[in-house]
């Protein structure tokens, strides 16, 4: 079941004067944000290639715990990978708030579990801040900011590069460097 499609809505409007086109003159960007327990984190909307509710995947025997398995997508086989398990959340029960973000990344469709999904937000580089320093027993690699917009902080994930990442096994390493 789709339950939100931001690709496509942005394909419905002319190309180049999407909504991400405009806000990037202005030096915004949008973020899908979502949450994995009690943090919230954004992701580039551009990686976003559809929100699904959460069907319990194939299993895949000798995986990662964090893959999931497999689920079949119009046809496209897509592995499934929990980022609370990724990310060394606390495990949460899979409820019908849980989702499968599907993502694109490097001409190759992943699915990311994640609890909820909140809404799309335009982020102007004023309300960005570094990602922070931490010591090297912390793999903060995949963190490329923490946003603040009120009362929200929000840690801005580089998604492609965390689903790139070697440990995955989800990806060609040659076409992870293009």
């Amino acid at each position: 079941m789709d339950m939100l499609n931001p690709t496509n809505a942005s394909s419905r409007q002319n190309p180049g004067q999407g909504a991400h086109a405009a806000n990037q003159k202005h030096g915004a960007a949008e973020f899908l944000t979502f949450r994995l327990g009690a943090e919230e984190y954004g992701i580039d909307i551009l990686r976003v290639q559809e929100i699904r509710s959460y069907e319990v995947p194939t299993r895949i025997a000798n995986a990662p715990s964090f893959i999931k398995g497999v689920v079949n997508l119009r046809g496209v086989i897509v592995p499934v990978v929990d980022l609370r398990l990724k990310l060394n959340c606390i495990a949460a029960e899979y409820n019908d708030f849980t989702v499968v973000i599907v993502l694109n990344v490097h001409g190759r469709v992943v699915g990311a579990v994640v609890d909820s999904v909140s809404d799309v937000l335009a982020l102007s580089p004023e309300q960005i801040n570094a990602a922070p320093e931490m010591n090297t027993t912390v793999d903060t690699s995949f963190i490329t900011g923490i946003a603040s917009t009120g009362e929200r902080m929000l840690i801005l994930m580089d998604i492609e590069a965390l689903m790139s990442s070697a440990d995955m096994g989800l990806m060609d390493t040659q076409l992870a460097v293009q």
